[in-house]
């Protein structure tokens, strides 16, 4: 009966009716068989294959009477989004405590298709987020145990006695997520033309000003409040792995193919099949111009529009917040980031509007969490141009 009334309660009288009485069907008939089963220990086939039927049917309902009701679900909560959005009108947000929360702030969770919309456009604009491992998380800190030791391993014949074997040594990572908040404007025509897409315009404000935070922070964020880079690693004993170019501030000019080769080959060779090089355009520009002992350039452009350009057969990542080579620092890094790098993205992006602090303009205080570090030390090498 628990079935019956999670399945019933969100269709209309008629419909339940029709679900109720194949249901009454199916269960005259499943008891007349089980009766026949008692009595003869054997069933009726004919009455096997009418228990069958009737349980197809009461699928069918089951499943074809639900889905307009989840769909009227979603489309509440489109339209309740959209009002709020639009015009500041909160009631059916408030009655519908399932839909949306609210939060300390008196911010509202936008709904997952507008929060999967915001995180599309962010994954495009962010570089990192293209080559990194993303992970949902319910809470504001994600913990990943990770190995400090190996497992001992040996060989052993069929019949040859298995010492035991000692237990990895395990250690927590910890990734908090830090707050990350933008404040796009709207007017009020812009809000009340019904045509305009309000969940594509609140997507594309953000996006720009989100994916240039994450990107510093994913770079060399020092992990208060916000992500932890990749470079301030290098301060502790928990540095990645490194090699110089032997020259201050640049190649040494007989070397620049070497040192690039020397790179590729830091990590092990299980991280180079998805390895991929990460600096920004003015040290790429010059990396641009580097030839190999044959004379071929060391870089090539992408195949197709929207590939990625590929330095001695690796893709090329832009990312602007990388240090210039001209300034001495890491400012090239190589290996395989989905294994290397976690973005933790705390799910629920929220909402605040504002429609008061900047009149005439309409103000939405939105924010994310988002927090990230290195997983694994050993899948990305840094260069230094030092000597």
């Amino acid at each position: 009966m628990t079935i019956t009334t999670l399945e019933t309660k969100m269709m209309n009288p008629d419909q339940s009716d029709d679900f109720a009485a194949t249901f009454a069907a199916f269960r005259d008939a499943n008891d007349e068989r089980l009766a026949e089963i008692e009595k003869k220990n054997i069933t009726d086939p004919l009455l096997e294959a009418k228990v069958d039927r009737i349980n197809r049917r009461l699928e069918t309902l089951s499943v074809s009477l639900s889905q307009p009701a989840l769909q009227s679900a979603r489309d509440e909560t489109k339209s309740a989004w959209s009002r709020f959005i639009r015009s500041g009108d909160e009631t059916a947000l408030n009655e519908a405590k399932s839909l949306s929360s609210t939060d300390g702030d008196g911010g509202y969770v936008a709904p997952v298709e507008t929060e999967s919309r915001i995180d599309a456009v962010l994954t495009e604009a962010s570089p990192f987020r293209r080559i990194a491992t993303v992970r949902k998380i319910g809470s504001g800190q994600f913990r990943k145990p990770v190995s400090t030791t190996s497992a001992i391993a040996g060989w052993a014949g069929e019949t040859d006695a298995r010492p035991e074997t000692t237990a990895p040594t395990l250690a927590l990572l910890d990734f908090p997520a830090g707050e990350l908040y933008a404040m796009p404007a709207a007017t009020q025509a812009l809000l009340d033309d019904s045509v305009a897409d309000v969940d594509a315009w609140l997507a594309e404000e953000v996006r720009d000003v989100f994916a240039a935070q994450e990107t510093a922070a994913f770079v060399s964020g020092d992990g208060v409040n916000k992500p932890r880079g990749i470079l301030s690693y290098q301060a502790g004993t928990d540095a990645l792995s490194a090699i110089t170019t032997g020259t201050a501030n640049g190649f040494t000019p007989s070397d620049q193919y070497d040192t690039l080769m020397d790179l590729i080959y830091t990590p092990k060779s299980h991280y180079r099949p998805g390895a991929s090089f990460v600096m920004n355009r003015r040290t790429l520009s010059e990396i641009r111009k580097i030839k190999d002992v044959d004379g071929n350039y060391v870089w090539t452009p992408g195949a197709e529009a929207g590939q990625p350009s590929q330095l001695l057969g690796y893709a090329v990542t832009e990312a602007e917040d990388m240090p210039d080579m001209n300034t001495g620092g890491f400012a090239v890094a190589f290996g395989d980031f989905r294994r290397g790098y976690l973005i933790a993205d705390r799910q629920g992006v929220r909402v605040l509007r504002d429609p008061y602090s900047a009149k005439p303009y309409v103000l939405f205080y939105t924010t994310k969490r988002v927090g990230g570090g290195v997983q694994d030390k050993d899948a990305i090498a840094l260069l230094e141009f030092a000597a």
